[in-house]
């Protein structure tokens, strides 16, 4: 059995210099989002991405209680577009990020979105770029709320994930809960019926495919450059591009 300890990234000074465009021109973006992934969303035409917090990727695995593989990164996603009930949000907009997204703390009446994000154990506070989430992370951590239920992978390493990432969550999982852990939802299956496009990395760069072209059919997904995205827009903005005609 793995023994596991909460803990938190330290905060990196080189990692606030790696947001690009940050401004100190305020501006606020109003209106109902499409949730694209559990820290992504869309409103009109512009790309936010929820400031302060980190959730899991949309193909991401993690272990319940019982040490159960479940998708938690599609019950993240679901848990925001749940909780957002197709009301308006009020966004208060920090700077962008390398792929253009606005950075944004976001908000219905009476309630900060990014907050609850992490205090109902969806996401991660991101303390390589904030530290206002902290005390919401620990009390989902105490109340093993959301992913903290069991065991998994933070989404920042999950990334770049290898044999050495250190795996968070309950107090004990089963030996091989890393193993399962490093794992995306399926190999060669869509983690939702939905989530249909494939990507992988080309010559440094992120191309995604769809169903029906070409190089769809002949893509395996069981390599570690390989992702799952549900729509082009969640895939644009993890910084692929479609492929060249």
């Amino acid at each position: 059995m793995f023994t596991l300890s909460h803990s938190v990234a330290a905060t990196s000074l080189a990692g606030l210099l790696c947001l690009a465009g940050l401004s100190t021109h305020a501006e606020t973006i109003l209106g109902k989002p499409r949730i694209v992934d559990g820290d992504t969303v869309e409103i009109g035409e512009k790309k936010i991405r929820l400031l302060g917090l980190d959730a899991p990727e949309t193909e991401q695995l993690c272990l319940d209680a019982k040490g159960e593989k479940w998708a938690c990164g599609i019950a993240a996603r679901d848990a925001l577009t749940a909780f957002a009930k197709n009301r308006p949000w009020s966004c208060n907009v920090s700077g962008k990020d390398r792929y253009d997204r606005f950075l944004a703390s976001c908000s219905i009446p009476g309630q900060n979105i990014n907050q609850w994000m992490v205090r109902y154990g969806w996401a991660l506070a991101f303390v390589k770029y904030s530290h206002r989430y902290i005390g919401d992370e620990a009390k989902a951590h105490d109340a093993k709320a959301g992913i903290w239920a069991g065991a998994f992978i933070a989404p920042w390493n999950w990334r770049s994930r290898s044999k050495q990432t250190v795996i968070l969550g309950a107090a004990s999982v089963p030996a091989h809960a890393q193993e399962l852990l490093l794992e995306a939802v399926s190999s060669q299956e869509a983690p939702d019926r939905t989530c249909t496009i494939k990507a992988g990395v080309s010559h440094g760069n992120c191309i995604y495919h769809l169903s029906g072209d070409r190089w769809y059919a002949k893509m395996k997904m069981d390599k570690p450059d390989r992702r799952w995205f549900c729509s082009e827009q969640e895939a644009e903005a993890a910084g692929c591009r479609a492929p060249k005609r």
